[in-house]
């Protein structure tokens, strides 16, 4: 790792609704490296999933670049973007309505094979079970249809299927949010597995922490579109700064007898994403709010190296 495959800067993605602009995705700058994971969290309609979309350019960007090994993918032709996403693929929420219910699994695992041509016609049946034994799916699957498997089976397909075009970089958006906690386990380790083989590289969308830390190198927090803290996983976990993060893990279950962690409650209304104010998005719920926090939006902060926050008390002697 070191090497940055996506370099995200300045990216913003607004909608028009009836009573203003939406501010879905709010000025957010990351990176990711070659080969790790980044967690990306946050609460329910913060923005996470959107920003995988704007990334691999399924729904269009405000504004804001988007760099992909060097190169600003969002001036890419219809031709370009095609070729690239190859490259770039996804792994959606659903593995309910992300099949096609008329299609059988070979069907389905092959079309991108057929769309993109890697694959001679007369070979294409062959990589598709070579793919399916990859991607843990039996064999004997392959006339079978979507309605006929079980939620992880499913999620597996859905897997094999972004795995089809042997990409580098994947969006998995929420991928075991749906799944049993069993379940769960396996997706997370077939991930795992499939990213030490094949060199793949994440950027892993969830709004459950203890998944994100089982499977990310590092994590970067998102609160109503913008980014409030990222850093290492095992920093984050040990030294959270800001206080939507402090109160996100408190709120993370601890598998330990007798042990008893005290929980931050929230209080205070979400600000509405519409014509937000300006200032500090979670100023209205924060605890250690001041006058300066409701006026100006925060700057982003190093903590050490490699941790960075956008607060205004993270360099002062209150926090």
């Amino acid at each position: 790792m070191g090497d940055v495959i996506l370099d995200v800067r300045n990216l913003k993605k607004y909608f028009n609704v009836p009573n203003g602009m939406l501010h879905a995705v709010d000025d957010m700058n990351f990176h990711i490296n070659r080969g790790e994971t980044l967690g990306l969290v946050g609460e329910s309609g913060c923005g996470k999933s959107t920003v995988g979309r704007v990334i691999l350019r399924l729904i269009p960007h405000t504004e804001g670049q988007i760099y992909y090994d060097g190169e600003d993918i969002l001036a890419y032709d219809k031709h370009k973007m095609q070729l690239l996403r190859r490259k770039m693929q996804m792994i959606f929420q659903d593995p309910y309505s992300c099949l096609d219910p008329r299609k059988t699994i070979g069907q389905i695992i092959a079309e991108p094979l057929k769309i993109h041509k890697t694959v001679p016609a007369s070979e294409i049946n062959a990589a598709v079970l070579n793919l399916m034994v990859k991607g843990g799916v039996s064999r004997k699957l392959f006339n079978s249809y979507p309605h006929e498997l079980d939620g992880g089976r499913r999620q597996r397909v859905g897997i094999i299927r972004a795995l089809a075009l042997n990409p580098e970089f994947i969006v998995c958006d929420e991928p075991v949010s749906s799944l049993d906690v069993s379940i769960q386990a396996q997706i997370l380790n077939l991930l795992q597995e499939l990213q030490d083989t094949m060199g793949l590289t994440y950027l892993f969308i969830s709004h459950d922490l203890s998944v994100v830390r089982h499977i990310s190198n590092r994590i970067l927090v998102m609160y109503l579109g913008t980014m409030v803290e990222i850093c290492e996983s095992k920093e984050l976990f040990k030294n959270p700064v800001h206080p939507y993060t402090k109160a996100l893990l408190s709120a993370v279950p601890v598998a330990k007898y007798g042990y008893k962690r005290e929980q931050i409650l929230l209080e205070g209304d979400v600000p509405s994403p519409i014509n937000p104010k300006p200032g500090c998005k979670f100023a209205n719920r924060c605890w250690m709010a001041k006058d300066i926090c409701r006026k100006e939006s925060p700057p982003v902060c190093t903590v050490s190296e490699g941790h960075q926050v956008c607060c205004h008390m993270a360099t002062s002697n209150l926090f």
